[in-house]
């Protein structure tokens, strides 16, 4: 237990090492590291995962209540996603109007969160049925 409790220290060390240099540089500098973003997000993932299942990837045995506690945590955190992704689309196009929106990589990955679930599904049905 105390291994794990330290993994997820150093996890949590370099998480702050990266937001903090990545956050440093666009106030110092004026400049967006995307690797530095991306990298911070995956470092707090790793913390997440090490605190709540003892394994940076989430992996390990599981009993019911870990599937289940997995499987509601997916249903919510897709959900979650949609709107997040939708809110960054008119926030970082600055309208709410679709007509005015040019960043059409993300509109498609926007209308992607819409499909995604729906269509796993389905096909996930069809190898029971």
């Amino acid at each position: 237990m105390k291994s794990k409790n330290t993994i997820a220290i150093l996890v949590f060390i370099v998480f702050l090492l990266i937001a903090g240099f990545t956050l440093y540089k666009w106030i110092r500098y004026g400049t967006i590291d995307a690797a530095g973003i991306f990298f911070s997000f995956l470092a707090l993932s790793y913390f997440f995962n090490s605190l709540n299942w003892g394994h940076h990837e989430g992996g390990g045995e599981k009993d019911e209540l870990d599937r289940h506690i997995e499987t509601q945590s997916a249903k919510i955190g897709y959900y979650v996603l949609m709107v997040l992704s939708g809110l960054i689309l008119f926030i970082s196009e600055g309208t709410g109007n679709f007509n005015e929106i040019e960043n059409y990589p993300l509109v498609i990955v926007v209308g992607l969160t819409f499909v995604t679930v729906p269509i796993t599904e389905f096909i996930y049905a069809k190898k029971f049925k």
